[in-house]
């Protein structure tokens, strides 16, 4: 089961000291937070941080109970960033601590998303250069083309444990 708006919302108000088994929210409370998430994940999609979060298409078009569909490794700093995003809307001030927190996850994220796909290098755009003679014998001034390690047959079952 993934975890739905409403639950990175609950994580935010717990992070305040606003949980929701203590202080009864509202449910303007509740729409002001969705909105809120929604409005920080829509800047951090613009800069280009996609998590696979389901963007509303107007501002009363979100639903509290959608699930987010964004992995695990961002929930914390979906939760942390909003309330450090929240908080002095309801007076009180975010620990130090969880803006650290907040910061460190985030750029954790970031650092994820500006990682390379690895890829090979196209073997018909690199030559062999000067110390490649292999070609002599193939006929073939290029390098050879890449191999992929996990391939297997058309009857087979690639088994990762």
């Amino acid at each position: 089961m993934a975890y739905t708006k409403r639950d990175i919302i609950n994580m935010a108000f717990e992070e305040i000291g606003l949980a929701g088994y203590v202080f009864d929210l509202q449910p303007q409370q509740l729409e002001g937070a969705l909105r809120r998430l929604d409005a920080m994940m829509a800047t951090w999609n613009g800069k280009g941080i996609r998590l696979g979060y389901p963007l509303p298409s107007s501002p009363g078009a979100s639903d509290l109970d959608q699930e987010t569909g964004v992995s695990d490794a961002a929930l914390e700093a979906m939760a942390l960033n909003l309330a450090v995003r929240i908080a002095p809307g309801y007076g009180k001030t975010v620990s130090p601590d969880t803006k650290a927190t907040a910061k460190n996850a985030y750029n954790q994220i970031i650092a994820q998303a500006a990682k390379p796909i690895e890829m090979q290098l196209d073997s018909m755009a690199i030559p062999a250069g000067a110390g490649g003679k292999g070609w002599r014998d193939r006929k073939d001034p290029f390098l050879p083309h890449p191999i992929d390690p996990l391939t297997v047959g058309p009857d087979s079952i690639l088994d990762l444990e």
